[in-house]
C-alpha cells in the first residue's frame, strides 16, 4: 500500500514538472513570436513608412522587390534592426548572469560601472583623440570603450578577491565607479571643444543609426560564443542561486565559476556598448521580467532573458522612430523611459516578485 502511494506521488510530481516545463516552453514561443513581430515592425518604421505586407515580401523575396525598397530594407534598416536584437540579447544575458553570480537584484553592467567605464573610454577618443589601443583606426572610439569596460570588470574582480570582501562590497564599489566615471566624463566635456562635447553627449545616449554589418557580426559572435558556455554550466549557475555555501557543498568551484562568468559577462557588456553607446536598464529589467515568467532554472531563464532583452530593444527602436515625427530619438533615452517605470513597478509590487 505504501509503495502504491509513493508511486502515485511520484507520478503526480512528474506530471506537475512536465506541465511546468510545457508552460515555460510556451512562454518562450510567445516571446519568439513577439520578437519576430517587433523586428518586422522595426524595419517597417522610419522616415519613410512602409506597410508590413510590403516589408515581409521584401524580406522573403528580395529579388522580386523594388530596387529602392530592397536597398532601404536590406542595406539601411536591416543592420540596425538586427543590432537592436543582438544588443538586447547580450545585455540581458549579461545582466541575468551578473545577478546570479553576485546574488543581487540590482547587479547589471549599467549599475556596476561597466557601461560608465566604456563611456569614459569613448569620451577620451572623441574629445582628445586618445587611443588606448594603437592603430585602432576607424574603431578608436569602440576600442577605447571596450578597453575601459574590460578594465572596470577586472577592477571589480580584483576587489572581490580581497579578504573579507562581500557581495555588498562589490555592488557598492560598482556604484562608486559609476559616480567616478560620470564625474570624469563631465570634466572631459567641460574641457572639450563644442563639437566634441556634442559628440560625447550623443554617444552616451546610445544610438543604432551607425550600425554596420561588421559591427553586427562582432556583437553576434560574442553572443554566439558565450551563450553555449552558460548553457553548459546551467546546473552550476542554477545551484549558485541557492547560496555560495550550498553550491560549494555540491562540489561546484564557486570562485572559478564566478570569475569565468564575470569575464564572459564583461565581453557581452563591453562589445555592444562599444558599438552603440550606453544602453541602460536592459540588463537590469530584462532578466527580472524573464525570471518572473520562467523562474530561476537557467535552461529557461537564459533564453527567456535573451528574448526579453531583444524584444525590449526592438520595441524601443520602433518607439524611437515614431515618438517624434521626422526624427529618431537616441535609443538609450527610450530604454531608460521604458525600463525605469517597469523597474519601479517591480519594486513597489514587492521584492519577492523580482527576487
Amino acid at each position: 500500500m505504501t509503495d502504491m502511494r509513493t508511486e502515485t506521488v511520484s507520478l503526480s510530481g512528474h506530471g506537475a514538472y512536465r506541465a511546468l516545463s510545457l508552460r515555460r516552453q510556451a512562454i518562450l514561443l510567445m516571446l519568439t513570436v513577439g520578437l519576430c513581430a517587433a523586428f518586422v515592425g522595426d524595419i517597417a518604421t522610419g522616415p519613410a513608412r512602409y506597410g508590413l505586407g510590403e516589408v515581409v515580401r521584401t524580406l522573403v523575396a528580395p529579388a522580386e522587390a523594388d530596387a529602392q525598397m530592397r536597398v532601404i530594407v536590406w542595406s539601411i534598416r536591416m543592420p540596425s534592426a538586427l543590432m537592436a536584437m543582438v544588443v538586447g540579447m547580450a545585455l540581458a544575458i549579461g545582466g541575468a548572469q551578473m545577478q546570479t553570480i553576485l546574488n543581487n537584484p540590482l547587479a547589471s553592467p549599467f549599475t556596476l560601472g561597466i557601461s560608465s567605464g566604456a563611456s569614459f573610454g569613448a569620451a577620451l577618443a572623441l574629445a582628445f583623440g586618445v587611443a588606448l589601443i594603437p592603430m585602432a583606426g576607424d574603431y578608436i572610439v569602440a576600442a577605447n570603450a571596450f578597453v575601459m569596460a574590460m578594465a572596470t570588470a577586472c577592477l571589480i574582480h580584483l576587489a572581490s578577491l580581497r579578504r573579507g570582501a562581500s557581495i555588498q562590497t562589490i555592488v557598492l564599489l560598482g556604484i562608486a565607479l559609476v559616480f567616478s566615471f560620470n564625474t570624469a566624463l563631465a570634466i572631459i566635456q567641460y574641457f572639450a571643444a563644442d563639437q566634441a562635447a556634442a559628440a560625447i553627449v550623443f554617444w552616451t545616449m546610445g544610438s543604432l543609426t551607425k550600425a554596420t554589418w561588421p559591427k553586427l557580426a562582432i556583437t553576434a559572435l560574442a553572443v554566439a560564443l558565450t551563450l553555449p558556455v552558460f548553457l553548459r554550466r546551467r546546473w552550476q549557475l542554477t545551484a549558485l542561486r541557492l547560496g555560495e555555501a550550498r553550491a560549494a557543498s555540491f562540489g561546484i568551484p564557486v570562485r572559478r565559476l564566478r570569475l569565468e562568468t564575470l569575464i564572459l559577462v564583461s565581453l557581452l557588456s563591453a562589445i555592444p556598448v562599444a558599438f552603440v553607446g550606453t544602453i541602460g536598464f536592459i540588463g537590469l529589467v530584462g532578466p527580472h521580467i524573464a525570471r518572473m515568467m520562467v523562474g530561476e532554472d537557467q535552461r529557461f531563464l537564459l533564453p527567456a532573458s535573451a528574448l526579453t532583452g531583444a524584444l525590449i530593444m526592438s520595441l524601443s527602436s520602433v518607439l524611437a522612430k515614431i515618438a517624434v515625427p521626422g526624427a529618431v530619438l537616441p535609443i538609450g533615452i527610450v530604454t531608460a523611459a521604458i525600463g525605469l517605470p517597469v523597474f519601479l513597478y517591480l519594486i513597489l509590487k514587492g521584492g519577492k516578485e523580482i527576487w
